[in-house]
């Protein structure tokens, strides 16, 4: 049980505030060292600077050809990201190493515990306070110099209470993050057993007892009977084809035509608002990727395979060259089709026929003749019928999963917070722990 300590002071600091009347105000200069030393990445190996603290350098981390100009890290070394996009990338390194130079490598010294310093630097309110004294022109230019950084003032308790305060956020950020693994858990199955209902509805139906025949496509397997294979270009709407959007969408144009980049496929639906805007003449070229309420919007590039359905109150937009639109034909659910398109069948096939390595993108042709097994209209209403409402309750247990996990990350960050900066006096905690 935490609680209050008995007296307070007013730092007059925004992001500190209040701070216990015990504890003593320094500049960070005083508490820390900067270490400067230009070494090569030959010598001391490669680590990144993670929101999960240093890591050796990852895989997806940007190369450079000037690996012999890097910032020595030593064991102990707190190490922060000067960039304001790269907020919350920092921590105490357990590695010696090298960094890129865009980053701050300090040493405590002996005023300040180590593990404290690692929960106070990286504490929200204090990142806060760290990129409030940068300088720049823009967000993702913005940065902050130790020359500055220095002079931030910090609260400090004893060294006897940083060591508590520090074993105090061990223990509760380790119970806190076992509770995220768990519904994170929780979230995979629940994703996973909607794949599965979703894939095995769309290739073999509701009906169990089915019989089935060879549906002619190795990797598809076996359908129901009275079921045929068309390929998805023989299943759009007449006078309509599978096709890419935009070229050249040009400059934002002002009250124009909007269009739907892989970029605005990032959710779980397509945004009704907040598109790029191009001409009226431009798009007008492109009449023929003009997509409609009814229609199936398909990644090509990047998500390859993603489609969402255009939300109704998208009256008319257009696309890019990484989207392809489908226009379901009278003999076809749009709702099943959408289902077919997500299932594991036709994830596969467009992760066969995907090119690229970190570019991933599928061409037109491939995308039309994607083979899908197709029951009548009615089974496939049906079908769309029952999976919208079993997916419907296995979103809302994610949701619920995901909302929690948003919840406990919230909690993790203010306690961090509250007890790095004397919110709450966690010393009896401790203590009780101790004599238990």
């Amino acid at each position: 049980m935490t609680r209050r300590y008995p007296a307070y002071v007013d730092t007059g600091l925004i992001w500190l505030r209040d701070v216990p009347s015990s504890w003593k105000l320094v500049r960070l200069g005083s508490c820390f060292a900067e270490r400067k030393e230009k070494v090569s990445d030959k010598d001391f190996p490669a680590l990144s600077v993670t929101m999960n603290g240093i890591v050796p350098q990852l895989e997806t981390a940007a190369k450079t050809d000037d690996g012999d100009n890097r910032k020595l890290v030593r064991k102990g070394d707190f190490v922060i990201n000067s960039r304001s996009d790269r907020k919350g990338s920092s921590g105490l390194s357990d590695l010696d190493g090298s960094v890129s130079l865009i980053s701050i490598v300090i040493e405590p010294n002996e005023e300040i515990h180590g593990r404290f310093a690692n929960w106070l630097l990286k504490s929200r309110s204090f990142q806060e306070e760290f990129y409030r004294w940068g300088s720049g022109i823009v967000a993702d230019l913005w940065s902050t110099r130790y020359a500055d950084m220095k002079s931030i003032t910090l609260a400090l308790p004893s060294l006897p209470e940083q060591i508590a305060i520090a074993a105090f956020l061990d223990r509760e950020t380790t119970k806190i993050d076992a509770l995220v693994e768990e519904k994170q858990r929780l979230i995979d199955l629940l994703r996973e057993k909607r794949q599965v209902v979703n894939s095995h509805a769309v290739t073999r139906g509701l009906n169990p007892a089915a019989k089935l025949k060879p549906s002619g496509v190795e990797w598809l397997g076996d359908v129901p009977e009275g079921w045929t294979v068309k390929q998805l270009k023989h299943l759009v709407a007449d006078g309509t084809t599978i096709t890419y959007g935009i070229v050249q969408a040009g400059p934002e144009h002002e009250g124009g035509i909007p269009y739907i980049r892989t970029s605005d496929m990032s959710g779980p639906e397509l945004p009704t608002s907040g598109y790029p805007l191009t001409s009226p003449e431009i798009e007008q070229a492109y009449v023929r990727s003009r997509v409609f309420p009814g229609d199936i919007v398909i990644a090509i590039r990047a998500t390859v395979g993603k489609c969402l359905p255009v939300p109704d109150e998208l009256r008319m937009a257009n696309l890019t060259q990484g989207t392809a639109k489908v226009s379901p034909g009278d003999d076809c659910d749009r709702d099943f089709l959408l289902f077919a398109l997500s299932g594991s069948a036709s994830q596969t096939y467009f992760e066969l026929m995907a090119k690229g390595a970190t570019f991933r993108e599928i061409t037109l042709d491939a995308l039309r003749r994607l083979p899908l097994p197709l029951p009548s209209l009615d089974e496939q209403r049906e079908i769309a019928k029952v999976l919208r409402s079993k997916t419907e309750r296995l979103g809302k247990l994610i949701d619920e999963a995901e909302t929690t996990i948003l919840l406990l990350q919230e909690r993790r960050a203010a306690l961090i917070s509250a007890a790095v900066t004397g919110k709450i006096d966690v010393r009896e905690s401790i203590t009780d722990e101790v004599a238990a």
